[in-house]
């Protein structure tokens, strides 16, 4: 006879395990309501301007790729032919090699262009969810002259370099 009560605790507490299952998604909408329910701020533009800087975004995105996929090969190129350990370091060469200095540099410059080319893609993100335009920092409009200069800005000069200027 006591197995039967046993029996009942788990049948019990099965049912209980699945309703906090079904808690969880009815908590996951809720936040998602909340996220929703936060209005951004439209881009202050209007469609003819952002049509241009979005022309204007993809021109330079696909700039920037090419810079970064050419660095990126000639950094390839330079280690190529060698073998490891070929660094001199004599009176000819200086404090090392001059193709590892060079591939350095193609690296360098190859990232640069990758964080560009990142920057881009975010403001052509902006673009497609309507905040184009808009300070990332302030939530202000940003001006239309800074944008036809840097069309990937995602904050107002003032935000940019650190606050020096800000009232």
């Amino acid at each position: 006879m006591k197995k039967a009560p046993a029996k009942k605790a788990a049948v019990k507490k099965a049912p209980a395990k699945k309703a906090a299952v079904k808690k969880a998604p009815a908590k996951k909408a809720a936040v998602q309501k909340a996220v929703k329910k936060a209005p951004a701020k439209k881009s202050p533009f209007g469609k003819k301007f952002v049509a241009q800087m979005e022309t204007r975004l993809l021109e330079e995105r696909a700039k920037y790729l090419h810079s970064e996929e050419n660095y990126r090969a000639e950094a390839d190129a330079l280690i190529e032919g060698r073998e490891p350990g070929d660094v001199q370091f004599d009176e000819e060469s200086g404090e090392g090699d001059t193709l590892a200095v060079e591939r350095e540099r193609d690296l360098a410059l190859s990232a640069q262009a990758r964080q560009a080319v990142e920057q881009i893609d975010a403001a052509l993100a902006r673009i497609e969810a309507g905040t184009y335009g808009i300070c990332t920092a302030s939530g202000l409009a940003i001006p239309q002259e800074r944008l036809k200069a840097i069309p990937w800005a995602a904050e107002r000069v003032e935000y940019k370099v650190g606050g020096l200027g800000r009232l």
